[in-house]
Parts: C-alpha cells; sequence; structure tokens
C-alpha cells in the first residue's frame, strides 16, 4: 500500500503565502505524476496542479502565476507552493500521487487525506 501524509495547510490572509508538502510511504516501486488538487463543499474535487517524474507541470488557470508545484525524487515528496492567496484559493486540499508497487503491478493513484486551506479577506 502506498500511504500519503500532507502537511503545511492552515489559516492565512488574502495575499499571504503558504506551503504543502506530500511525502509518499510505504511499498513504492515507481512514482510517475504527483500532483494536488483541491475540494469545497459541494462541488467536485478540481485539479490544482501535476508534475511528471520528469518535471513536466501543469496548473489550472486560476492558480497560473501564484502557485508552484515541484518534487524530490529522491524523498518521494512533492509541494505546493501558493502565493497571494485569495479567499477563492479556500478549499481542502488533497495530494495525488501515479504509482505502482512492484515491477508487475500497473500503476494506479493514491490520495491523500487533505489538508485545510483557508484564506481569509
Amino acid at each position: 500500500q502506498v500511504h500519503l501524509v500532507e502537511s503545511g495547510g492552515g489559516l492565512v490572509q488574502a495575499g499571504g503565502s503558504l506551503r504543502l508538502s506530500c511525502i509518499a510511504s510505504g511499498r513504492i516501486f515507481r512514482i510517475n505524476s504527483m500532483g494536488w488538487y483541491r475540494q469545497t463543499p459541494g462541488k467536485q474535487r478540481e485539479l490544482v496542479a501535476t508534475i511528471t517524474s520528469g518535471g513536466i507541470t501543469n496548473y489550472a488557470d486560476s492558480v497560473k502565476g501564484r502557485f508552484t508545484i515541484s518534487r524530490d525524487n529522491a524523498q518521494d515528496t512533492v509541494y505546493l507552493e501558493m502565493n497571494n492567496l485569495k479567499p477563492g484559493d479556500t478549499a481542502v486540499y488533497y495530494c495525488n500521487v501515479d504509482a505502482s508497487m512492484t515491477i508487475w503491478d500497473s500503476a494506479r493513484g493514491y490520495w491523500g487525506q487533505g489538508t485545510q486551506v483557508t484564506v481569509s479577506s
């Protein structure tokens, strides 16, 4: 099993910054893409940013220029640097990885438990 633990969420004023971290552990053979998603009550979970094993990034239009995703492959960790936060960024942020546990397994997605980010106006 692959376990994901997120940290770094909290309460911040508009214009402030936060840095989220997500560490993957357990039986891991290979991690392909890593990413962050967010969800607010009554809405579907939406993509925030993803990063491939080769470092290619993809961002939601709403966070481009404000958020930066990065990863440390040696530590199986993905980060999300969030700057100039807005009240609309308030959500539970979830870490997601596409990983395989053995050389024979197909990769599948794993989710963390989520971390709350609240931006006050």
